[in-house]
């Protein structure tokens, strides 16, 4: 019933352990829970923070990435065609392309340094019970610097591979 509900929500809010928690009820879920733990396939488990909206949105973007992104294996196999010398001309990058290719390493140690920031915040539990929207934003946040760091870290190789 809706009063044992609220009761067994109250109780969850208010407890500083861990509990691991399996329902049918989104609602519920989005109420208590502070991290959620989903399988994505091939015996693949990841963790994300925040309720269960919070993971239906994270993994919708980086469906998304994946879409607009080749997978991995075949960045590699591209990054290595690119890289011999048959298939090749190295070129001067431009003014331009120097500039971003210089300033990529900065960009990144920032990003990584603010995300590691955001992480050691988000790993104490008791933000999302002192200040659930904060840890939200954080959240967020994390979640577009992981998008930021793929981005910068793709044109990082491809810069240098067109230098190399």
């Amino acid at each position: 019933d809706i009063d044992t509900l609220e009761l067994l929500e109250d109780l969850l809010q208010n407890y500083d352990g861990t509990v691991f928690l399996v329902s049918h009820d989104r609602t519920f879920l989005d109420n208590v829970v502070t991290s959620t733990i989903a399988f994505e396939g091939n015996g693949m488990w990841r963790e994300f923070e925040g309720n269960v909206n919070d993971w239906l949105t994270q993994s919708r973007r980086s469906q998304e990435n994946a879409k607009i992104t080749p997978p991995k294996e075949n960045k590699a196999n591209i990054t290595t065609a690119v890289a011999t010398p048959t298939t090749t001309r190295n070129r001067k990058l431009s003014y331009k392309e120097q500039r971003e290719l210089d300033s990529l390493p900065e960009i990144i140690s920032t990003l990584e340094n603010e995300q590691k920031m955001i992480r050691d915040n988000l790993a104490d539990g008791l933000m999302y019970a002192q200040n659930n929207a904060q840890a939200l934003l954080l959240s967020a946040r994390n979640q577009a610097i992981d998008d930021a760091l793929i981005v910068a870290l793709e044109r990082w190789e491809e810069l240098g591979a067109m230098v190399s």
